[in-house]
């Protein structure tokens, strides 16, 4: 998207009058210092049973494009009560994570809340932070979940660009609340005051949020409007008081551009006024001019994203006189929607069906999640779509924000929504008087320790000491660190889950072990939740002593226990899939030979023991690299290579030992097992080292070990990364599933990370249950190379 404004700022500043000025400078100072994240969520189910298994995929973006900024992801589970249940840290790779939650047996029947942020979102405002409800449902809880129809709705009036000026054609808004459900049909009319009997303007609530109707305004007139429901709850609403004067700014966003127009009543001519367009924080529109007033102003939309365009006037003093939102290209969703490739399917119970799809430009993975085509999903509610361009950065309740991405949306719905909220990331009066947000929190690569290391209670400055790590495959990895002047350590960028266990002791030998002691503290912290709970769409009732579950629970109560099983012949199963792929050789080498301490989310591998057979032929490893990884170039210097990540040296590990490049000629590629390409900050390079090149050799797979851990030394062990729950599917071609007794499954098959090799065409493979007729395929990812999301939900038979 970056790139797609700065085309449209050369266009546009050929309006401009003269230099930059307080606003475009502070905005300018948001945009570089403030850039604003927001989080995406898919369950994998829309409701949930206790004792259930979660799972969720993340996606986090900065603006409209995924987010560099953060590496690791906090999410949260709550009750009703705003008591803390669960909670669990997740790796990000290129903004995407994934976790799980194991629910508890005892979880009473009631809506909680899932939590999702970073700790760069942490420094402004919590309302932008993600907070979804789940319905969580117990036949054995006293009371029981029902929809929430008795709560009353409540209804606004937002005239276009907040002004209602005597004589202008005016648009307005009408947008209805509630702490429950909205009505599905409404609708209203406009009338004055003293005329209660003659209906001026009418409407019909486009959705459930929101209407729109236009009038022009007579001075001193007192006009409202009344609103009722199908079932004749009415409420009467007083529209803004007639101004005199003023300006209305008016926009009409179309396929080819967005049009807008300054209507004015009672201004002086020659009046100076400047109109600033931005998307995502970013200038991307500037007009400045004595003849603004009148005049049609056309903003190309082909050269803008999908998005919010803010729309705000300002006079001479740089005062607020009107603004705007609106979306670009409501008609014109830039989507780029996978074909289905080779599709197979069978609505026959527990037969086999399957599809293949095609890579993506830039090789990221798609995230897939298959349902039974009766079940509800969360992004039936708030979709992909729906976060990336509205719920994302607009924080008010809308009732299903997903309906105006999908197929046959309202786009005239969707511009009187905007018509009725304001932009919030940032306030111009604030940042134009220098007041911007205070960062406090600042994100970490991945997981990060600090350490302080003292002797007989003191500081130890810079000491040399050995850290002992302890791995399941690996036996033990020595590495070493050095204090600085305050006894201070740190390691940056570990990547690992669950736990990792170790014993340190100092290089000096002649000072006791006991007198020495390190201490640990990570980087990072949860972060407690000041805002209130929003309001469901539910509330409890009490349930009745002789009360039968409804089939819609009697099914997931089913399930559960069809699952247990199946969970315990996958078991059994080596070939057994789980999360979607089987655990490749290369991965195989990778755990076998790599410590934790090289360990990266962000690293290429190649397998040079079962892959890369073209390598042997190299007489440098270093040399036959280039050109394998983007980003990366061996230069020559004197017969020497030297490899550069992005135009910087990066170092060169042998055996996870530094090396110099030089000595790398002398190893043959055949003697070699594998290369990893690390980008960015990983905790082997000890001192902030911004990406490696590890080399390992065939010899015995891992150099450098100890043969066993002193028990004398003292142990530490760091908390990682919290660990997936692998999902497991029933494969009906194996006759350790054939005793499942019913298959009722709502998820027939969950994929947060389906890889599609360039050269590779592998298969999504599911299996039906015993009910299933069709099939609701959900598919989503990002093209980074064209600026869009990938997005596919559809019911198929």
């Amino acid at each position: 998207m970056p790139r797609k404004l700065i085309t449209l700022l050369a266009i546009s500043t050929i309006y401009c009058l003269n230099a930059q000025t307080k606003a475009e400078e502070a905005l300018k100072i948001f945009e570089q210092k403030y850039p604003q994240e927001k989080v995406h969520l898919i369950f994998n189910k829309n409701s949930y049973i206790a004792g259930d298994n979660l799972w969720f995929k993340s996606f986090v973006f900065d603006g409209y494009s995924p987010s560099a900024i953060s590496t690791s992801l906090f999410v949260e589970l709550y009750d009703s009560n705003k008591t803390q249940i669960d909670k669990k840290l997740i790796p990000l790779m290129n903004g995407e994570g994934s976790g799980s939650f194991t629910l508890p047996e005892n979880l009473k029947e009631d809506v909680y809340y899932i939590r999702a942020y970073t700790t760069w979102m942490t420094n402004f405002n919590e309302d932008f932070q993600t907070l979804k409800p789940i319905t969580v449902y117990n036949p054995s809880s006293p009371e029981k979940l029902v929809i929430n129809s008795e709560s009353k709705w409540t209804a606004s009036i937002f005239p276009e660009s907040g002004t209602f000026v005597e004589g202008i054609n005016t648009k307005f808004a009408v947008r209805l609340q509630s702490e429950g459900i909205t009505p599905t049909e409404w609708s209203g009319y406009v009338i004055d005051s003293e005329k209660p009997d003659m209906k001026i303007a009418s409407f019909k609530g486009y959705d459930q949020n929101v209407g729109s109707f236009s009038l022009t305004a007579k001075s001193g007139v007192k006009y409202q409007a009344i609103i009722e429901d199908y079932v004749g709850n009415k409420q009467i609403v007083n529209l803004p008081n007639v101004a005199n004067s003023g300006i209305n700014l008016q926009v009409v966003s179309g396929d080819d551009a967005v049009k807008f127009s300054l209507k004015s009543k009672n201004i002086p001519s020659g009046s100076l006024y400047k109109v600033i367009g931005t998307m995502s924080n970013q200038l991307v529109f500037k007009a400045r001019s004595t003849k603004i007033l009148g005049q049609t102003y056309t903003i190309p939309a082909d050269q803008l994203a999908n998005g919010i365009l803010q729309l705000t006037v300002f006079d001479n003093n740089e005062n607020i006189v009107a603004e705007r939102l609106c979306f670009i290209q409501p008609e014109l969703l830039k989507v780029k929607k996978p074909t289905l490739q080779s599709l197979s399917l069978n609505e026959s119970p527990r037969t086999s069906n399957s599809f293949s799809l095609p890579p993506t430009s830039d090789e990221r993975p798609y995230t897939i999640l298959i349902l039974d085509g009766k079940s509800d999903s969360s992004e039936d509610e708030n979709s992909l779509l729906s976060t990336l361009w509205l719920t994302g950065d607009i924080a008010s309740k809308i009732y299903a924000p997903s309906q105006y991405f999908e197929k046959n949306h309202n786009s005239e719905a969707l511009d009187a929504l905007l018509i009725s909220e304001k932009w919030k990331r940032f306030d111009w009066k604030s940042i134009i008087t220098g007041i911007f947000p205070i960062i406090r929190n600042k994100p970490e690569p991945y997981i990060s320790y600090k350490g302080k290391i003292s002797i007989q209670g003191k500081p130890a400055p810079n000491t040399d000491m050995n850290l002992l790590f302890e791995t399941p495959s690996q036996g033990i990895k020595i590495y070493q660190v050095k204090t600085d002047g305050n006894g201070f350590f740190s390691l940056n960028g570990l990547f690992f889950e669950d736990a990792i266990k170790f014993s340190y002791q100092l290089n000096d030998s002649k000072i006791p072990k006991e007198q020495v002691q390190a201490i640990f503290q990570p980087n990072y912290t949860f972060i407690p939740l000041t805002n209130s709970l929003p309001k469901s769409n539910y509330r409890l009732i009490q349930r009745l002593s002789d009360e039968k579950p409804t089939k819609e629970i009697e099914r997931y109560i089913i399930t559960k226990n069809s699952q247990s099983f199946i969970d315990e012949k996958a078991n059994l199963i080596e070939e057994i899939k789980l999360k979607g792929h089987k655990k490749d050789k290369t991965k195989q080498l990778n755990e076998k030979l790599s410590s934790p301490m090289f360990n990266s989310a962000n690293d290429i591998i190649f397998d040079l023991v079962n892959d890369n057979n073209s390598a042997q032929g190299s007489i440098n490893i270093l040399q036959w690299l280039q050109g394998r990884v983007a980003g990366l170039t061996i230069e020559s210097n004197a017969g020497n290579y030297i490899p550069k990540l992005r135009g910087d040296a990066v170092n060169v590990y042998l055996d996870e030992m530094p090396t110099n490049p030089s000595q790398i000629s002398l190893i043959s590629t055949s003697d070699i097992a594998m290369v990893k390409v690390i980008k960015g900050i990983f905790a082997g390079g000890f001192g902030g080292s911004n990406g490696a090149i590890a080399i390992y050799t065939r010899r015995g797979g891992i150099t450098g070990s100890a043969p066993d851990a002193p028990t004398q030394l003292k142990r530490i062990t760091l908390n990682g990364f919290n660990k997936e729950i692998p999902f497991v599917s029933p494969i009906y071609d194996n006759e350790n599933f054939k005793n499942i007794a019913q298959d009722l499954r709502n998820v027939l098959y969950w994929n947060p990370y389906f890889k599609v090799e360039p050269k590779e065409i592998p298969r999504v493979q599911f299996y039906n249950n015993d009910v299933a007729k069709d099939f609701k395929i959900i598919i989503m990812g990002y093209d980074e190379k064209s600026y869009i999301p990938i997005y596919y939900n559809e019911v198929i038979k």
